[in-house]
């Protein structure tokens, strides 16, 4: 039986294609015969019956350019699947919904500007949830496809994970990237909020809109992001850098990992809890410091805090084609707008002013702590048994609230062989910082057989 998962590492695929040991039209073909064999099943893609004529034209373009190996960018010939509510020019953006595409249309982002600017081939449009909200797209889990593959961002998620595409771009509001990573097995980066500039895609919620990727290791999404991200700096000489505001790294330079200890920890069923136990266990055994810190006792109001914003943001967001189109929404999507719609500014300027306060004590906390990065898991379990949810997004909502920079881990399997995912969690603007830990643990847990 033909397996649905894949391994394709972004750096050795890069590494060979910027080499000359593998051409752009090499790369193509591997790409389209993946998807032309599994995607019928797993549905990671935005169907494109002319996809690979597509591709092949742009590879020829990319190999008639110069010829200076030496000069080739990042992401030369790389195929990178880019989630539904991007707008890709050439190719148009349905958002998982059924208005008319033409409605939806807007100047490509600036997200693939830089993808094609490193060299990058649009493998096509990854399947999202409608519009980044709840409703499932028609992605199945490609270790299970019975099982969800999480969402919104399931199709860049699923493509990874289904070795379709070495690199996929997602998106996260509360828990986009790093739940369905979580789920599919693979790793999701989600950088601080407005590292990557978010012009150009379809919002959810402008205040946490984040753009993300997924690769199958920690190196790959490092690769992706020194691409992508603002600013970026390459990797920190100090894996705490910043991240703790001040707090001294652990032994032998090793980050301070924080619990998040109390109601938000507790959302985490038994599965979830017991694998993260272990994964706590075995980082202490790697020589990490790893600290209890009592957090979020008012985990719920935090929870109806970010909510109050989210329905607010997303009923404005669609305010026009809803009142066009609204009988063309699913129904997840409609209940959404509408729990916004009657939420008034005063209440939504409370809300703000509620987060920014969560913010400066969650950053104090972790001062007072002594700790560079939380760590908690990824969801609240494994993925579910259910095509017509996501999932739950709680274990990643309070970090998306303080737009704070995270990634999931693949962290051992349920009993039932599906993934679970340890969600690393740094400081604001400490995204650097952050992958150099990742790496050292990632290394960790792989070294201790999760």
């Amino acid at each position: 039986m033909q397996t649905l998962l894949g391994h394709l590492s972004l750096v050795q695929e890069a590494a060979s294609l910027r080499d000359g040991t593998a051409g752009p039209a090499d790369a193509v073909r591997r790409c389209c015969d993946r998807i032309d064999a599994i995607d019928s099943r797993v549905r990671a893609f935005v169907p494109e019956p002319e996809r690979r004529a597509r591709l092949l034209a742009a590879a020829r373009e990319l190999a008639a350019g110069p010829r200076d190996v030496a000069g080739r960018p990042a992401l030369y010939g790389i195929p990178v699947g880019v989630k539904d509510i991007v707008h890709v020019d050439g190719l148009p953006t349905r958002a998982g919904a059924t208005l008319p595409p033409e409605v939806l249309g807007g100047a490509q982002a600036t997200v693939v500007d830089r993808l094609r600017a490193a060299g990058a081939l649009i493998a096509g449009k990854t399947v999202t949830a409608e519009f980044a909200v709840t409703a499932p797209g028609p992605t199945r889990n490609p270790h299970n496809l019975a099982h969800t593959p999480g969402g919104s961002s399931s199709g860049s998620a699923a493509a990874v994970a289904a070795g379709m595409v070495p690199l996929a771009i997602g998106t996260q509001t509360i828990g986009s990237v790093i739940r369905p990573a979580a789920y599919c097995g693979v790793v999701g980066f989600k950088p601080t909020y407005g590292r990557i500039p978010i012009d150009g895609v379809i919002p959810n919620a402008v205040s946490f809109d984040t753009l993300g990727c997924y690769a199958t290791d920690v190196a790959g999404v490092a690769l992706a992001a020194s691409v992508l991200c603002d600013g970026w700096r390459g990797a920190a000489a100090d894996p705490g850098a910043d991240a703790g505001k001040g707090a001294a790294p652990g032994a032998a330079g090793r980050p301070v990992l924080g619990v998040p200890v109390g109601p938000y920890l507790e959302r985490a069923d038994a599965v979830a809890l017991r694998a993260f136990a272990e994964q706590r266990e075995l980082l202490r055994a790697a020589g990490y410091a790893v600290r209890e810190v009592p957090v979020m006792d008012d985990f719920a109001q935090i929870v109806e805090q970010l909510f109050t914003m989210n329905r607010y943001e997303v009923a404005r967001a669609h305010a026009e084609w809803f009142a066009r189109f609204g009988d063309r929404y699913r129904p997840e999507t409609a209940a959404a707008i509408r729990e916004g719609q009657p939420i008034g500014d005063a209440d939504y300027e409370a809300a703000r002013i509620r987060r920014a306060a969560f913010r400066a004590r969650l950053a104090a906390d972790a001062e007072a702590a002594g700790i560079d990065l939380w760590i908690s898991p990824s969801a609240t379990g494994p993925a579910p048994a259910d095509l017509t949810t996501t999932g739950a997004s709680v274990m990643c909502l309070p970090w998306s609230n303080a737009g704070l920079p995270s990634v999931s881990l693949p962290a051992g399997r349920a009993s039932d062989g599906l993934p679970l995912g340890l969600q690393l969690v740094g400081g604001a603007g400490a995204d650097e910082a952050l992958l150099d830990a990742a790496a050292g643990i990632e290394g960790a847990l792989r070294e201790g057989g999760r």
